[in-house]
């Protein structure tokens, strides 16, 4: 509805102020074309009420998290992993990260690991297998998406990402951002399973800081 209201302002020759979706309601609003504003308004209260909705259910979601799987915590440690996405993975699991002795393995049982196919002497990798749950799929690359975005924080994973990127080729961004999710899903189950805290650059030694 966002991309629709964007569309009719946009055809018309105006322009919508950029914001978010959750702000988008109120913001739009006072930016929009006088000519458009009443046939509008009521599309932005539909939106301005899903939102309200959306929220609901993720406060239930996080409350259900806190007291039911309160083991999730060190999963949302990591920047760009909500509670949708920790909660999912770890119902998925049985809620057993012993279910998994290798955390590696989970790129594969997740659909997120290439296929090959080899002619005997060159081996070439093919699309994702895409096994395994669709909706953790989903989750895990859109969280691949925002760490990789301009709002995703620094860390180890985040420059590994942005190096593939850069090898060039149409389909750079695309492999860098698999690659990402299928790592994040190892970084999730690890987390789980030893009950740490993630740390954004692993081996970096702590500068003190000055008095």
């Amino acid at each position: 509805m966002v991309a629709a209201i964007r569309g009719i302002v946009k055809s018309t020759g105006g322009r919508l102020t950029v914001c978010s979706t959750g702000a988008f309601a109120k913001k739009a609003l006072e930016s929009c074309p006088a000519t458009l504003r009443d046939a509008l308004t009521p599309l932005m209260r539909i939106i301005e009420q899903l939102t309200a909705e959306i929220r609901q259910y993720d406060r239930l979601i996080e409350h259900k998290m806190k007291s039911e799987y309160p083991e999730t915590a060190p999963i949302l440690t990591i920047p760009g992993v909500g509670p949708l996405t920790a909660l999912t993975f770890v119902l998925l699991l049985d809620n057993d990260p012993s279910r998994f002795s290798k955390s590696r393995d989970l790129g594969c049982y997740f659909g997120l690991q290439p296929k090959q196919q080899g002619s005997g002497k060159f081996v070439s990798q093919l699309g994702i297998t895409k096994a395994g749950d669709q909706l953790m799929r989903k989750l895990a690359v859109q969280c691949s998406h925002f760490m990789l975005g301009r709002f995703g924080r620094d860390s180890a994973l985040r420059r590994w990402g942005l190096a593939l990127c850069l090898r060039g080729g149409s389909n750079a961004k695309k492999r860098a951002v698999v690659a990402v999710a299928r790592k994040l899903l190892i970084l999730m189950h690890r987390l789980w399973k030893t009950q740490t805290a993630f740390v954004p650059f692993p081996g970096a030694q702590t500068v003190p800081q000055a008095a």
